[in-house]
Parts: C-alpha cells; structure tokens; sequence
C-alpha cells in the first residue's frame, strides 16, 4: 500500500482517477493548485487506486494524504 502525498499545500483542482482505476508509475493521480499553476501528483508505484482521500476545492497541506494505492 502505498499513500500519495500532498507535495505542497494547495486547492484539489482535478482528481484524474476514480476508485478502483488501475495506476502504473508515472500516471496523475490529483492535479492542485497553488499560486495559478497546476502541480500533478503522480503515482509512485503500481497499482489499483484503493481510496481517494480528498474531493475537488478542498485544500490540503504538504504532506497529507491524497490517494492510497493498493
């Protein structure tokens, strides 16, 4: 299980992925947004995506969880 972390602190413009979707490496997960850019979360690993820890417009802070890969 791998979990997929915030890389900054920003607003979940676009989740990419749905629950269930197979992920390989590589592959955006989340795409935030902070200070008018986009910033992508890929995945770090393979996988099915087990759990999406966020929705769009929440704001999340570097480090917390965004995904979880199972």
């Amino acid at each position: 299980m791998v979990e997929m972390k915030a890389n900054m602190a920003g607003s979940v413009w676009k989740i990419v992925v749905a629950q269930g979707d197979q992920v390989q490496d590589g592959d955006d997960l989340v795409i935030l947004e902070s200070m008018k850019m986009e910033i992508p979360i890929p995945a770090e690993a393979d996988g099915v995506v087990k759990e999406i820890k966020v929705a769009e417009g929440d704001f999340v802070n570097e480090g917390d969880v965004v995904v979880v890969i199972e």
